[in-house]
């Protein structure tokens, strides 16, 4: 079996961490799990899968971000092997044991409304 991990990267606004996600998961087997909105337009995509796909994922993401007119990465890492607190509290581990913890993607109003 596999080393799991989990990868992100942090963009700047709402179409380069899109198209990171897509990115992600053409150019390696992994499952995208989460875009996580902070605050102000910092979005973060949130993926898994085997570490050696993961990082190649990544590379692909991060090269992805700076393609989208304006986009910008704020940051980037991989956890391998994450703890298992992990599994339950970021929606990583897809079971009916944590549904309660998944959520639809929900972007925030414009500042300018």
């Amino acid at each position: 079996m596999a080393t799991l991990a989990i990868g992100m990267i942090e963009t700047a606004g709402v179409p380069a961490a899109v198209e990171a996600g897509d990115a992600m998961c053409k150019a390696a087997l992994v499952t995208l799990v989460a875009y996580e909105n902070t605050d102000l337009g910092r979005i973060t995509v949130i993926i898994r899968g085997a570490v050696s796909e993961v990082n190649v994922a990544i590379t692909a993401g991060l090269a992805a971000v700076l393609r989208v007119n304006g986009g910008e990465i704020l940051s980037h890492h991989i956890i391998a092997r994450p703890h298992e607190n992990l599994e339950y509290i970021l929606p990583i581990h897809r079971t009916e044991d944590v549904a309660q913890f998944q959520h639809d993607i929900c972007f925030p109003p414009p500042l300018s409304a």
